[in-house]
């Protein structure tokens, strides 16, 4: 069973702001990877199996273990994974399966020493990897696959307080965009570019603000076709079991989308809601909501599916509550969108949560050229193969 635990023991250990001690709403999470970000490794492939539920015509197994808090992973054209471990400070090299066992054929760290290593972005023979304080890249050898040459591209991401992890990728402008999370649960940030998403260009030094008022964007990604950016926010703490919803947002160049000012379809926030400065903006409201607490990581748009009712849609993972008595969220789920542009959700891969007993909290998504979905999971340190049934 997941246990509960004093507000004030799990804040001292998550960082958390000194409010959150006092509020008397429970807490109730997994207790090693939310308090000291390491895996479990609760299930073999047998609970899996049957834990497990999956949309019609897909099924999971595991299919590489030891990785720490896996996070955020990448895919090399030779079809072994990058992955990211931010309590570990690594990245590992999962090997591809080359001996068709559905298994990996092994995993090695390729570089170490790293400060929260999380986004991961592989541009041909460069590896970009997002620190909590810098953006670094890396050489990689495909051959000897290997990482070397380590360079700082971006230095200056403000390191203090809460959110350590930052994501990156490349848009179709051939921008680097990099996400930032807030330093608190509710505050007014110094640096401008906390609770924002900036960007640049490779091998330039020039930063530009894209968005703000975004609380924790983990996950982001273009929407094929339209090349729209689309990011999952994670809302404020300490509201109530349902309230604020979790967010997908239509991310425009200048948009402002409510932090702290404003939660879920610009309701305005109880601490905040009055301050002088939110009379000066026009938030912009989500496109889509979740329920609260959920914690989306990653949103991930397919390209590669047969099936018309998943091509071109989205997966987005929930890696599951801890603000709340009755857990949430521990699921994938995928996301559509209509002819009419109306959008909506459904479950891909429930069952990590079980009355309260946690097995599993997915983080990232990414999908193969031959339709072959992965998933990151840091509190069972593992990634799973997701494929179509025969």
């Amino acid at each position: 069973m997941a246990r509960k635990l004093l507000a004030i023991a799990v804040c001292a250990a998550a960082g958390l702001t000194a409010v959150a001690t006092l509020a008397p709403i429970p807490i109730n999470v997994p207790v090693l990877s939310t308090l000291f970000g390491t895996g479990t490794s609760f299930a073999d492939d047998a609970e899996i199996k049957s834990r497990l539920k999956l949309a019609d015509g897909f099924e999971i197994n595991i299919y590489a273990t030891g990785l720490g808090t896996a996070r955020i992973m990448a895919l090399t054209p030779a079809g072994d994974i990058l992955v990211s471990d931010r309590s570990g400070d690594v990245i590992r090299l999962v090997l591809a399966d080359r001996n068709n066992d559905g298994r990996s054929d092994g995993v090695r760290v390729v570089a170490s020493k790293l400060k929260t290593p999380h986004g991961l972005y592989l541009d041909g023979d460069t590896l970009f990897v997002a620190e909590e304080d810098r953006v670094s890249s890396f050489r990689f050898d495909p051959d000897k696959k290997s990482l070397s040459d380590k360079k700082t591209v971006l230095k200056g991401i403000p390191a203090d307080g809460g959110h350590s992890t930052r994501t990156i990728s490349r848009g179709p402008d051939g921008w680097l965009y990099v996400s930032i999370g807030s330093s608190c649960n509710v505050c007014i940030e110094k640096h401008p570019w906390r609770s924002a998403m900036i960007r640049f260009r490779k091998g330039e030094e020039d930063v530009e603000l894209y968005a703000g008022g975004l609380r924790n964007t983990v996950g982001f990604d273009w929407q094929p076709g339209t090349d729209d950016l689309f990011g999952v926010d994670n809302g404020r703490d300490w509201l109530g079991e349902n309230f604020p919803p979790e967010e997908l947002n239509r991310i425009e160049k200048g948009g402002y989308y409510g932090w702290p000012f404003f939660n879920g379809n610009n309701i305005p926030d109880p601490d905040y809601g009055t301050h002088k400065r939110a009379k000066s903006v026009t938030p912009l409201s989500p496109v889509h909501t979740f329920g609260a607490h959920r914690a989306p990581l990653s949103i991930r748009f397919l390209k590669h599916q047969k099936n018309d009712q998943y091509h071109n849609a989205a997966l987005v993972a929930l890696h599951g509550s801890w603000n709340r008595e009755v857990p949430a969220g521990y699921e994938v789920v995928s996301v559509h969108w209509d002819e009419a542009g109306g959008i909506s959700h459904k479950p891909f891969i429930t069952g990590f949560e079980k009355n309260e007993d946690v097995i599993g909290r997915p983080v990232d998504t990414i999908e193969a050229p031959d339709g072959t979905i992965y998933v990151s999971d840091d509190h069972a340190d593992v990634i799973y193969r997701v494929i179509r049934k025969n």
